[in-house]
């Protein structure tokens, strides 16, 4: 079996990505700023949700893209027998599961030290706590986590499967069949959580639709779906790059100014938001991998800050709130009301997560990748 380019050596990182995902991680961590900021500043608050929600979409998407070209190489060039889908799946979980796991067990002891709920907390090992129901309020960030592992497993298996079934004498087109087959499963299911939900809130459209497994997996076949593009009409994918940028801005306007604008709310157009809403704007963030995808310059003088924030982002994103910021409120007091005082909490709140993150990411994650690469 071919070994797969380790994507962690710089001589093979991708800027256009790598500020992709600095961006996401940024507006994770800056949306959850929504805890310090005093809800009476309204529209900064609206900002500060939107920055959060936003970030996770780029990252649903870019994790598609990533994992699309790698399951792609792999289906192509082997016979894609069980030990291939169990030498993807290793090396997906040697970079994801680690971290995870030792992030989880510091969530269950701080909340046995601080008094947190955490019900149900065995579920989290299995990434069972938002599969198909809304998820409890303990270590809430991981809800995202469900869906990437869930995805990691989907795909690689629903091509073994259905290719026993059906011996693909086109490989690449099967594997566009597949993930078509995919997104279209899991776009019906918003339509039957349509069909079955009375929704007529944000709120519960966050919890409950937004944040649950199941109707979440098309945003990362839709990434996979990119992959495939990238592959099989890489001229048109370079030719129209500015184009699919533009057409992707449009969405983005759309939704969110036009709207807002037109006053299409979840209670007038539930249709809209429980349907099409996430699938667009997984579309809208898929319209920018052409331009930064082929983003692959060299020595500008800010790109080491951000491919730093691209290595250690999956750090940064298990402990920038559980660990980080809900420690800092349950132990550090401060005015809210005081500019001051929220501007210092907020640098300690940055501070801290870039700190402990890079240690994470030292220590920890890298040496647990490079022994991975050595396998």
């Amino acid at each position: 079996m071919n070994k797969i380019v380790n994507q962690h050596s710089d001589t093979h990182r991708i800027f256009g990505l790598d500020l992709m995902r600095a961006t996401a991680i940024l507006m994770v961590v800056i949306g959850h700023c929504v805890w310090i900021v005093p809800e009476r500043d309204s529209f900064i608050h609206q900002l500060l949700v939107l920055s959060g929600f936003f970030g996770v979409e780029i990252f649903f998407v870019l994790s598609g893209f990533l994992i699309g070209k790698i399951l792609y190489q792999l289906y192509l060039n082997s016979d894609f027998s069980l030990s291939t889908v169990f030498y993807f799946l290793k090396r997906r979980w040697f970079r994801t599961l680690p971290n995870y796991f030792l992030v989880l067990v510091l969530n269950l002891l701080i909340a046995t030290i601080v008094g947190y709920a955490a019900l149900s907390w065995w579920q989290y090992f299995f990434f069972w706590q938002n599969l198909h129901t809304t998820m409890l309020p303990f270590f809430p960030e991981s809800w995202s986590l469900s869906v990437e592992e869930f995805a990691y497993l989907t795909l690689p298996f629903f091509l073994l499967i259905s290719g026993s079934f059906i011996k693909p004498e086109n490989k690449p087109l099967f594997f566009l069949g597949s993930v078509l087959v995919l997104i279209v499963i899991f776009f019906c299911a918003k339509i039957g959580y349509h069909n079955t939900t009375h929704n007529t809130t944000l709120t519960q459209w966050n919890l409950s639709l937004k944040a649950v497994v199941i109707y979440r997996l098309d945003s990362i076949f839709i990434g996979v779906l990119c992959s495939w593009l990238y592959y099989q009409f890489e001229l048109l994918w370079k030719k129209y790059q500015v184009l699919a940028m533009g057409i992707g801005t449009l969405l983005f306007f759309f939704q969110f100014f036009v709207i807002g604008y037109l006053g299409w709310g979840i209670e007038t157009h539930p249709w809209l938001w429980n349907v099409i809403y996430l699938p667009l704007l997984s579309v809208a963030v898929a319209c920018f991998l052409p331009f930064l995808s082929e983003w692959k310059s060299r020595h500008l003088f800010y790109e080491k800050p951000i491919v730093w924030l691209s290595k250690i982002s999956y750090s940064m994103y298990l402990l920038h709130y559980s660990i980080i910021l809900l420690l800092m409120k349950q132990y550090l007091s401060y005015d809210a009301q005081n500019v001051f005082q929220v501007g210092v909490f907020i640098l300690g709140y940055f501070a801290m997560t870039l700190v402990l993150s890079h240690l994470l990411y030292r220590f920890y994650e890298l040496p647990l990748m490079n022994l991975r690469d050595k396998n």
